[in-house]
């Protein structure tokens, strides 16, 4: 049965356009997505994303537990702090890629991609150790994220700027806002500054209703994947799947092999392939799944690509052969019947200009 969010009525009430995505209503775009896209990057924009997944996991060991269960090394982490990180298989491929919340020593929230939770919940029990406590809370959460140069002010209109986590993957678990008891967590997904709030269903609409009436721009998945795009951000399912490595999608620095032991540890191997980005030197836009050439040999295949609203052109991700993946290299991109001239260039395409905490 498809799920609606808290917030399902007031996206109606705003004209979403909805759709069905991972098991959940939710809007795709309001007005367009490059109003919205434009609105993240230059302003400040609203997302729901009360579809992602939140395991709990508690213990006397759950830092080590979860150490051993990801690719990252979170055997410091510290209350407060978020670590990004990957779920491997035994065969060291990515089941998928995660962030982690340090509640406490014996606390850790790990938020999943919402197309992968019950995948991923079952993975985390079938490797259980004794005495940890494993709990799936995403049906308790719901969740908004506030993204955009503008979040810190239009957010301190409801809430004292002392209680916002001042350092980026930080949060605060206890904070009131409109009378209700929330986590604010200095994070996002969309190479902007932001926020992304998470509490229980009547909590979030309030918030959410408040923000729009202050005239934050309400925006959809459609730009969340722009969004992300342009920031050179990886997408489950496209740049990370069950048959890739970290080692082959540019996410080595997340692999800390030097740790004695986590799953899939003793299978990974470079195959010689890694993830570049693509700058479209023609006309059309390139989409995912197009084959790249180089010299009439295949050298792999785009992973996510289209028109970038802010750097107004036409970019995608690839998973090419290492021996082409140095930056100003040359490539063809099969578009339909017809090759296209598109450049190798560094990622991310878009990275903000920080001017402080």
């Amino acid at each position: 049965m498809v799920k609606k969010t808290s917030m399902y009525d007031e996206h109606v009430e705003l004209k979403g356009k909805m759709v069905e995505f991972a098991n959940y209503l939710l809007p795709i775009q309001y007005t367009s997505i490059v109003d919205e896209h434009l609105a993240v990057r230059q302003r400040v924009g609203i997302f729901d994303v009360s579809h992602m997944g939140e395991i709990l996991i508690e213990g006397k060991n759950a830092i080590a537990f979860v150490n051993y269960l990801v690719c990252s090394d979170i055997s410091k982490i510290q209350s407060s702090r978020i670590k990004y990180s990957l779920l491997l298989n035994e065969k060291g491929t990515i089941i998928d890629d995660l962030l982690v919340y340090c509640l406490s020593e014996t606390k850790l929230l790990l938020v999943v991609n919402a197309s992968n939770k019950e995948k991923d919940y079952k993975w985390i029990t079938d490797n259980k150790i004794a005495g940890i406590k494993i709990t799936d809370k995403s049906d308790s959460y719901s969740q908004i994220a506030i993204q955009g140069p503008l979040s810190k002010t239009i957010l301190t209109h409801i809430v004292n700027a002392d209680f916002l986590p001042k350092k980026y993957y930080s949060f605060i678990e206890k904070v009131n806002i409109l009378s209700h008891e929330v986590l604010i967590s200095k994070t996002g997904y969309t190479g902007e500054d932001g926020y992304e709030i998470y509490g229980e269903g009547d909590a979030i609409k309030d918030i959410f209703n408040s923000l729009i009436q202050l005239g934050i721009t309400p925006c959809g998945l459609g730009s969340r994947d722009t969004l992300r795009l342009e920031a050179g951000m990886p997408l489950y399912g496209h740049e990370m799947n069950e048959d890739i490595t970290p080692l082959n999608t540019s996410l080595e620095f997340f692999c800390k092999l030097e740790k004695d032991y986590f799953i899939g540890k003793e299978n990974l191997v470079d195959k010689g392939i890694t993830r570049v980005g693509l700058f479209n030197l023609d006309k059309g836009i390139i989409r995912e799944n197009m084959e790249v050439f180089f010299e009439n040999n295949l050298i792999g295949s785009t992973t996510s690509g289209t028109f970038l609203p802010y750097l107004k052109g036409s970019y995608a991700m690839a998973i090419i052969d290492k021996k082409y993946s140095l930056e100003n290299t040359v490539v063809d991109v099969k578009i339909r019947n017809r090759f296209v001239k598109a450049k190798v260039v560094k990622l991310p395409f878009y990275k903000r200009k920080k001017v402080g905490v």
